[in-house]
């Protein structure tokens, strides 16, 4: 039976004066998203807009999402926008979700053109929380200021859109997935990827596994508690620390992402992550964390609910490179902090000299 080919459409549209996105992406209050006519539509045109015409055609790029409320709608207005922009292939989380980490580490696997990211971090989700988008460019980190000003400058000045709205894709589906578009010589692909495996991956080729399990499961058990607020992280905690490492599935707790994260703010931190502290400060645990809703925050604690600042935890890591198999292969050039953080890592390389 033939099939004809999706329609590709062009939308008229009016900019919007406050689709600046900063440092880490652009954030608003999820009604905004909902209430106000494409308004999500002119933002992923502009980011899309904003890669040369000539890079764009029939490249790939990464989406996820830290599960929150209308990440599920917004995906599918990307898949159907990036097709009618020309991106040939999609790359996408099982159900929507990638950790933010995730999606840098994919993108740098595959040589991704960028990555877009639903999230908004450890603010609320849920229809009266916040979402937002983050846009990762090709080495996976962030978009620098070059590429958000020239969203921001593109977002002042769009007057139309293109979208194929009658593609429709199961994000529920591991695998490939193809379209037939109008005048598109070649079809459109969106690849469904579990969630967790390429991270999980490379975690390996950085970590002593072998080691951590040790740690783990042996004759003196580190007792660990490790909180994923309902974020994005809860797959990876099972599935890495739990199914891999061996800590015992009560390690691990609200594991299960939720669009508006079990109604508690994701924040990893002593005034939000009370669930944590408070079953540390029970002194049968060892170690602790806590991550934000798209994995690229934590907090630690310590036995009996200590705080391990954050500064001082890179310290640490700085203190035992030997222990880590990836830096005793390919050692370390530096190490960055900024004028904010705390001089842990100074007072490291002052004793050591």
């Amino acid at each position: 039976m033939e099939v004809n080919p999706i329609p590709v459409i062009t939308v008229q549209t009016v900019p919007y004066d406050d689709q600046k996105p900063g440092s880490n992406g652009f954030r608003k209050p999820t009604a905004v998203f909902e209430s106000k006519r494409n308004y999500l539509q002119n933002f992923i045109q502009c980011v899309l807009s904003s890669i040369d015409l000539r890079d764009r055609q029939g490249c790939t790029m990464v989406v996820g999402s830290d599960g929150r409320y209308f990440s599920r709608t917004a995906i599918e207005v990307i898949v159907q926008m990036a097709a009618a922009n020309g991106i040939g292939r999609l790359v996408i989380g099982q159900n929507g979700l990638l950790s933010t980490p995730a999606v840098s580490c994919i993108i740098r696997k595959i040589k991704a053109i960028g990555g877009i990211v639903l999230t908004a971090s450890h603010n609320p989700g849920g229809p009266g929380g916040d979402f937002g988008i983050k846009f990762n460019v090709a080495n996976g980190g962030p978009a620098p200021d070059t590429v958000t000003d020239k969203i921001f400058q593109i977002s002042k000045t769009i007057e139309e859109y293109a979208i194929c709205p009658d593609l429709r894709i199961d994000l529920s589906r591991v695998g490939r997935q193809e379209f037939d578009l109008e005048n598109k010589f070649k079809p459109f692909r969106v690849e469904i990827v579990d969630s967790v495996d390429v991270y999980l991956n490379l975690l390996r080729t950085i970590f002593d596994f072998s080691a951590i399990k040790g740690l783990l499961t042996g004759p003196e058990q580190l007792k660990i508690r490790i909180d994923a607020m309902n974020g994005v992280m809860g797959p990876y905690v099972r599935r890495i620390l739990c199914d891999e490492l061996g800590a015992p599935a009560n390690s691990a707790v609200n594991c299960v992402p939720l669009e508006d994260f079990g109604g508690q703010r994701p924040d990893p931190n002593l005034t939000y992550a009370t669930g944590l502290l408070e079953a540390m400060k029970g002194g049968e645990h060892g170690f602790g964390a806590a991550f934000d809703a798209d994995g690229d925050r934590y907090m630690i604690l310590g036995e009996n609910g200590f705080f391990v600042n954050p500064s001082d935890s890179l310290a640490v890591i700085a203190a035992n490179l030997s222990s880590i198999p990836y830096f005793r292969q390919m050692g370390v050039r530096g190490f960055g902090r900024s004028m904010p953080t705390s001089t842990a890592i100074d007072r490291l390389f002052w004793d050591l000299s």
